[in-house]
């Protein structure tokens, strides 16, 4: 066994793993407090903060040191200013404005799937008694109405990237349509697109609420239920399958994925959105770390790589198969055709 000189390295990383639960939960907290809205808005103080935010000086202080530590806020003779990585993204006043993203990863259900990760692994899948893709899961409307600003930029791409198809009317199934936006960013993007979300009911309403905000409504539609039962209509020009698959095991995946060939139009494409590591599994560490998140959450979940979900793909009758790396972040989008 090779001998390690305890004096070339220090246990900084592990101390550093041991506290890092709290930085997700300290950040929803901030968001939840709008801290960081009113430290754009000019309050700079401990105490000028605990009063504008309805809470005490000492949480404040705590709490924006916290983050002055994190890199979100800067710190000078007592007073704390913005970054502009938080002005841009954490202050609520802003267009970019993502820090409503922390109200569903930090949520209790996320949290409550920590509490266990040693019966996780020795399962192989959640522990929890309620997985996340229960039906009518509540958390999927937190998810719908909290992760939006951050697939804005995504699903525009997505638009762009495969382009209008059908002629005079192109048809858009958009399955687990949550927030709406991908399906909503091909209505925006193409006068010729029809577009019909396939969620929940209740996620559903989250949707039909961003089509009417971008002016497309006209031209939506729902379908409400599962995507394993209802009848998906069609035929489509194009499926999107938006951070779905890595919920399910390869069996569940080919079977839905059948489901959509026979809902597809000749020439028609799926446009599956996922995080997808590379071969080894630990590379890009974005997508390879979501490896994690799905076992905890899920019974068979799993961060697939582009072989295995282009076999799933093949097994469901697509053999051509393409991997776009989005342009920022660390998902991927698949293109599959007949």
């Amino acid at each position: 066994m090779a001998q390690t000189n305890t004096m070339e390295v220090t246990p900084d990383r592990l101390l550093g793993l041991g506290l890092s639960m709290a930085a997700s939960v300290a950040m929803r907290a901030a968001v939840e407090l709008d801290l960081f809205t009113k430290i754009g808005e000019g309050i700079g103080t401990a105490a000028g903060l605990a009063s504008a935010c309805g809470a005490s000086e000492k949480g404040i202080r705590v709490l924006s040191d916290f983050m002055t530590i994190q890199g979100f806020l800067e710190k000078s003779d007592g007073t704390y200013r913005l970054t502009a990585e938080s002005a841009a993204f954490l202050d609520r006043r802003s267009p970019a404005f993502m820090g409503s993203i922390f109200l569903f990863l930090a949520a209790p259900g996320h949290l409550k799937a920590m509490e266990d990760v040693t019966g996780a692994v020795r399962k192989g899948g959640s522990v929890l008694e309620h997985e996340s893709v229960e039906d009518n899961n509540p958390m999927w409307v937190t998810f719908a109405e909290a992760m939006a600003p951050m697939m804005a930029k995504p699903a525009e791409f997505i638009a762009r990237r495969v382009g209008p198809l059908g002629g005079d009317q192109m048809r858009v199934l958009d399955i687990a349509a949550g927030h709406g936006l991908f399906g909503i960013a091909f209505a925006s993007a193409y006068p010729s697109a029809r577009v019909t979300g396939l969620d929940w009911a209740a996620v559903l309403e989250v949707a039909k609420k961003n089509a009417a905000k971008a002016g497309v409504s006209d031209r939506y539609s729902t379908i409400p239920g599962s995507a394993f039962e209802v009848d998906l209509g069609g035929p489509y020009d194009v499926v999107l399958l938006p951070n779905f698959l890595h919920h399910f095991d390869h069996a569940t995946n080919v079977g839905l994925l059948k489901r959509i060939r026979a809902a597809l139009k000749p020439g028609g494409v799926i446009a599956t959105l996922e995080f997808v590591p590379n071969d080894d599994r630990v590379t890009p560490p974005g997508a390879g770390t979501f490896a994690m998140t799905m076992l905890l959450s899920t019974a068979r979940g799993d961060a697939y790589t582009f072989k295995e979900l282009a076999a799933m793909m093949s097994e469901a009758g697509f053999s051509q198969n393409e991997a776009v790396p989005l342009p920022a972040g660390p998902q991927t989008l698949v293109l599959s055709r007949v």
